[in-house]
């Protein structure tokens, strides 16, 4: 994170950014029938109450239901309507306007399709919060009635949607729409014939070679020689982001034991005042990050460890060079960004990832793309963005999150930082004392590989195997 004093202090309005949501391209679908198998005890059934070529907004209305003789935990079910996005930067928006579950227990996410065919480059992932319970053998959701609608309000086409029936007036099955228990596809069948997560199950063996970084965060407190020896700076400096006034605290950044690794836990506090305000961060001394592969580990978390809640909060992993003058094309930034009370004129928690090509402060103008998710994120939570010479992708616990184009790829090395700090003191008027915590598990770079998922794990866990805790072979710029 930039230490300019402006760095993050916009607003970020939809209109101040030159933002594109997950990109697209043309593509067919072979027809999903009734009888594809509901092998994984699932299956869903479906209904339109938009049954027009186009509309204001798509309305898939849901049910799942369990054919299998255990119950099915909801928070482990995953559902996916497939759609063709109606230009390469449409945004959606998903809303849930009635369910049996209760909204408020029911999240729509917006995901691009790997393998894209003629009638879907896009799906909206439906999920579940622990607060929908289980559904017995034999039983169903009830209504889900849901809707999506383009971010700018104009009409979508639907018709040349793959999950999309124009004659589904009333429930039925409808195998176009795909439901995953775990990782097992539990019912339908996905654009092209493929179950949902065939197109994104990489082989999983990591790499034999290539300069990395890894650290796992085995320091005894931020005094710790190592950290500095280890190529880390814990923040104690002036500037920005955050709230102006506000202090970054180095003895704010602990280190602690849990389940066999070593965590670090970056605290922010406040209690209302500028004064009162400390933030946190750490980050490489040394900008030479530039392709490849970046991971981290990372727990958000929704409510604050101690005192009120509400305050807009921003907790993060990203990489950053330093803007050389306004508009200065070889900027760059990824983040990864969740605003567990909003802010930025989001009204609740937000996960956004943004790619940027560069801004000037003053006045504000900003040139990026990016993708988001308005969703509860707390908890642990594996990120990944691999960036090479096409293009940058961003994964969320595996999943594609958002992928943005080459207009975005990074001219210049970066280093790469984690912090926590408050946008403003808008969203809690207290002067109680509150602390909020974000912690890394480990961070991960292998440079000019691009990696999977689940390549990234794999190497994660044989340093784990092998008792190390930390290794830069990464070369100096």
């Amino acid at each position: 994170m930039s230490t300019s004093t402006f760095r993050r202090s916009r607003v970020r309005a939809a209109a101040a950014a030159v933002t594109l949501a997950l990109g697209c391209t043309a593509l067919a679908a072979l027809p999903g029938t009734a009888g594809a198998a509901a092998a994984g005890g699932l299956v869903v059934q479906y209904r339109t109450s938009a049954s027009g070529a186009s509309a204001d907004q798509s309305e898939p209305w849901l049910k799942v239901r369990n054919t299998g003789s255990a119950g099915v935990p909801l928070s482990d079910v995953k559902v996916r309507y497939y759609f063709k996005g109606d230009s390469a930067s449409a945004g959606y928006r998903f809303a849930c306007s009635w369910a049996v579950k209760g909204c408020a227990n029911i999240t729509g996410t917006f995901r691009t399709l790997p393998n894209p065919t003629a009638t879907a480059d896009r799906y909206v992932e439906i999920g579940f919060t622990a607060g929908a319970g289980s559904l017995a053998p034999g039983a169903d959701t009830g209504d889900m009635q849901l809707r999506f609608h383009r971010a700018d309000w104009q009409p979508l086409r639907q018709s040349d949607d793959y999950s999309f029936g124009a004659e589904r007036n009333t429930y039925g099955d409808w195998a176009k729409i795909t439901a995953q228990l775990g990782s097992v596809t539990a019912w339908g069948e996905a654009p092209g014939g493929d179950g949902p997560t065939d197109p994104t199950d990489p082989p999983t063996d990591p790499p034999a070679d290539g300069p990395t970084l890894f650290d796992d965060f085995d320091y005894t407190g931020h005094t710790d020689p190592r950290i500095a020896a280890n190529g880390w700076s814990v923040r104690s400096n002036s500037g920005g982001p955050g709230v102006p006034g506000a202090v970054w605290a180095p003895e704010n950044v602990t280190f602690s034991g849990q389940g066999g690794d070593s965590v670090m836990n970056l605290e922010t506090s406040t209690a209302g005042t500028g004064a009162s305000t400390e933030q946190t961060e750490i980050l490489t001394k040394s900008t030479k990050f530039r392709n490849g592969t970046y991971a981290a580990r990372v727990k958000f978390s929704d409510a604050p460890r101690s005192g009120p809640d509400g305050d807009h909060l921003v907790q993060t992993f990203f990489t950053i060079n330093d803007l050389k003058a306004p508009m200065a094309d070889d900027y760059a930034e990824y983040d990864f960004e969740y605003l567990p009370n909003g802010g930025w004129g989001e009204p609740s928690n937000i996960l956004y990832t943004t790619s940027w090509e560069t801004y000037r402060p003053d006045p504000w103008e900003a040139v990026n793309q990016h993708s988001e998710a308005r969703q509860s994120y707390a908890g642990w939570h594996d990120l990944v963005v691999t960036i090479d010479n096409s293009e940058i992708t961003y994964y969320v616990d595996g999943q594609p999150f958002g992928t943005h184009g080459a207009a975005y790829l990074p001219e210049r090395p970066m280093s790469i930082n984690f912090n926590q700090w408050l946008i403003d003191l808008a969203g809690q008027a207290s002067t109680a004392p509150r602390s909020y915590d974000q912690q890394v598990d480990y961070v991960l770079h292998v440079k000019d590989q691009v990696l999977s998922p689940a390549q990234v794990s794999a190497l994660v866990s044989g340093y784990r195997a092998a008792g190390t805790t930390f290794q830069d072979t990464v070369p100096a710029v």
